[in-house]
């Protein structure tokens, strides 16, 4: 006779499985059921209607081609209707990105790469666009008229920016995102990758994007928005699996989950004991070796184990480099008042893009949060800051910029898009004599660029490189006290300059005082001339970059000339040279093919 609990067993296995079937029937059964539900209620119930709307306004971006006080190249063509498409080509009426490729990484400014940077962090620029009304989206459609496929990520608000109080909590989601990757479609084209759904109205779309894969510049030309004004019942097909979960779970191992970010940064007791392990048994800076490898969020984690490799992470030498810029939806007061005491010894840092929608105030620092006080703070703490990055700080009041002054151990000082003004740039220059690096790109508040080239001139002895795209005023006078002064100039960008005349000489004494050139702009200047060109090729043979888009005055044998003499050179812009047709473009392609020359084209 066989056991009887065995027997038991079975009968009561079998009895659950039957009711695991059941269930799962019933399940079934309730799902099918509310499908009919669903269905009978779409058939006899109006659709919830979709709005397409296009951008109202342009509220912020990192960058762009054109200047600050016309509508060309510029991102506020982003507002409104599309001006081209579908037309593809080069137009004025689009919104252009300041750089394209790689050519800006390989140049003599070349910023060093910030230490614990995401490798999934590869966003370079962004443009943040505002809406009439706020939807649940369903769409965004990208209109790409030129060099498609630089947006790699799509990202949604929950803050209104046409609301007069702001929200007590700012979300921001990401509705898609892709790595950077090469786009083969050369004509205009209607973006439309597949978002997910969110539980938020938002009116208020970030693009982020990466040329860095573009053969030239990408330009936009509109972005619509599809949505409908009552939350969206999630499709039967939709996974079960909460999309979010996955996309933060995998950012976090990667190092960077926005969503959790404020919660590392926040301590918590630490675990008490003397026995490290065979960490007690290493050196300290061995230690501090291995731990550099790590993201800013990792290391956060780490500190949270045991109170010896606390010690190591909030060590200030972990934090000489301090890149905050991927974290920029999440930073708030309390993950600067966590990292406060760490930066001593700071000497990198990178604020981009942060402090958006009222995240970090004032009082929370001791981008658009920032202001004349931090700045303040700024030149107090970090008193061996070497590079100083303000691009596009253009709510900065100009008196903010007297304290950067007292930062007399700057090497790089970028001041891109900002309103400084010429009695607060005089006092840095006098001051920061160790400069390398400069950018003084569309400073539209300057007044008299010769008089600030001449304090160049004089003071920055060490200096590599200088932007001064679109300065308004600079003329022959500034150019040769620059050259004459700064004879150690790698770099030097004067495009779009209207005040500079090849008649005056000013190009060919460059070429004739900087023989260490690599990268020369001088775009749209259209007097420009042979005589410059082969001065260039006599002089300058280091070159390596040089755009001289716009001009009427270059014929092909003396562009023979410099790729003759100029074996390094990599980069040649010729877009819109009336006399560089594409004859004979193809014909010194084939003579140079290591030379990447640009010819830009309208259809």
């Amino acid at each position: 006779m066989p056991p009887v609990f065995p027997m038991l067993t079975v009968l009561t296995m079998f009895y659950y499985m039957c009711l695991r079937r059941r269930a799962r029937t019933a399940t079934r059964g309730e799902m099918m059921n509310s499908h009919r539900t669903i269905e009978a209620n779409s058939r006899t119930s109006p659709l919830n209607a979709e709005v397409v709307q296009y951008a109202k306004e342009v509220v912020d971006f990192s960058s762009h081609y054109g200047s600050e006080n016309s509508m060309s190249y510029t991102m506020w063509n982003l507002a409104g209707v599309p001006n081209v498409f579908p037309s593809s080509g080069d137009f004025t009426q689009t919104a252009v990105f300041r750089t394209y490729g790689t050519w800006w990484d390989q140049c003599p400014s070349a910023p060093v790469p910030f230490k614990r940077t995401p490798p999934n962090f590869q966003s370079q620029d962004y443009v943040e666009l505002a809406f009439e009304q706020q939807v649940y989206p369903t769409a965004v459609h990208v209109l790409e008229t030129y060099h498609p496929g630089a947006v790699i990520r799509i990202l949604a608000c929950s803050a209104n920016p046409y609301s007069p109080s702001p929200p007590a909590e700012v979300r921001w989601e990401i509705l898609w995102s892709e790595k950077p990757t090469k786009v083969n479609a050369s004509q205009a084209r209607q973006f439309k990758p597949c978002i997910k759904q969110i539980n938020f109205p938002t009116n208020l779309i970030r693009l982020e994007v990466n040329s860095s894969l573009l053969d030239y510049y990408t330009e936009l030309d509109a972005v619509v928005l599809h949505g409908t004004k009552d939350k969206p019942v999630l499709s039967l097909k939709t996974s079960l699996i909460d999309m979010n979960d996955l996309e933060d779970d995998y950012e976090e191992k990667n190092g960077c989950g926005m969503d959790n970010l404020n919660k590392k940064f926040s301590s918590i007791a630490l675990r008490e004991g003397t026995s490290n392990g065979y960490f007690d048994k290493l050196p300290y800076e061995l230690i501090q070796l291995i731990l550099n490898h790590l993201t800013l969020p990792d290391l956060c984690r780490l500190a949270q184990t045991c109170k010896l490799l606390n010690q190591h992470c909030c060590d200030p030498l972990q934090y000489i480099h301090l890149n905050l810029q991927p974290y920029w939806a999440k930073l708030n007061d309390t993950s600067l008042e966590f990292l406060q005491p760490r930066c001593t010894l700071v000497q990198w840092l990178n604020l981009s893009w942060t402090g958006n929608r009222g995240f970090i105030s004032v009082s929370g620092f001791s981008s658009h949060f920032l202001n004349e006080t931090c700045l303040e703070i700024i030149s107090e703490m970090c008193l061996n800051l070497q590079d100083l990055n303000l691009s596009s700080c253009d709510k900065l009041p100009p008196q903010a910029f007297n304290h950067i002054a007292k930062l007399c151990g700057l090497k790089r000082l970028v001041l891109y898009r900002t309103k400084v003004e010429q009695t607060a740039l005089l006092s840095v220059l006098n001051f920061c004599s160790e400069l390398q690096h400069l950018s003084l790109g569309s400073c539209v508040m300057i007044e008299d660029y010769d008089v600030i080239a001449s304090m160049i001139g004089a003071k920055c002895k060490k200096l590599r490189t200088l932007d001064l795209w679109r300065c308004k005023n600079i003329t022959e006078n500034g150019i040769a006290e620059l050259a004459s002064g700064c004879p150690l100039l790698e770099e030097l960008d004067l495009g779009w300059c209207p005040t500079l005349q090849s008649s005056t000489g000013c190009f060919a004494k460059l070429a004739r005082q900087l023989p260490n050139l690599q990268k020369l702009f001088l775009t749209a200047n259209r007097s420009v001339c042979d005589t410059d060109i082969e001065e260039l090729a006599c002089n300058c043979t280091r070159l390596r970059q040089l755009d001289i888009l716009g001009t009427r005055m270059v014929s092909p044998a003396s562009l023979r000339k410099l790729l003759e003499s100029c074996k390094d050179l990599s980069l040649l812009d010729v877009s819109f040279c009336s006399q560089i047709d594409n004859r004979a473009v193809l014909e010194l392609n084939v003579s140079f093919p290591k030379v990447f020359i640009k010819k830009s084209f309208t259809q």
